[in-house]
């Protein structure tokens, strides 16, 4: 069977997902962010969550070399903060925006919810690999806000 690739694309847009900002520290670099959608829960005993990114990601050398990462769940008002990092060459994380968590890999701030992990393995995955991560420490913001939803190419609201 054959595919078409942006046929494929759009079929798996029609799969809602929430969105993330990854951060990490890689040593001897900026603290840096990148916007994904591809996040997942894997295991609860033990804690385990997943990403993946792409092998040709300007961001792919930075991941390679980091040890950890932070999943940063944004509100459906950060929806702002998710454009500034999907945005080439805009990968930095700004000043005042982040902390280091208690592992210490930087998270950003206000978010709905940070998780601190180490990376447990890295799985190759066609043009993307899949990190793996082991939860150390999980952050949640006690207010009550919506996710930032991503369907079908667009951002949405939950009703």
């Amino acid at each position: 069977m054959s595919l078409d690739q942006r046929e494929f694309r759009n079929a798996l847009g029609r799969f809602a997902t929430g969105v993330c900002v990854i951060t990490a520290n890689p040593e001897g670099e900026a603290p840096i962010g990148m916007t994904v959608n591809s996040f997942g829960a894997v295991s609860l005993d033990p804690p385990l969550v997943l990403w993946s990114i792409q092998k040709d990601s300007e961001c792919f050398p930075l991941f390679e070399k980091a040890t950890q990462y932070g999943v940063n769940i944004l509100s459906e008002d950060q929806q702002a903060l998710s454009n500034q990092y999907a945005k080439k060459g805009q990968h930095d994380l700004v000043e005042g925006t982040f902390r280091q968590g208690s592992s210490g890999v930087a998270v950003l701030k206000d978010v709905m919810t940070s998780f601190e992990c180490d990376i447990e393995s890295r799985i190759d995955g066609g043009d993307h690999v899949i990190l793996l991560g082991r939860v150390l420490e999980m952050t949640t913001h006690p207010a009550e806000r919506n996710p930032l939803v991503f369907y079908a190419g667009k951002y949405r609201e939950l009703k």
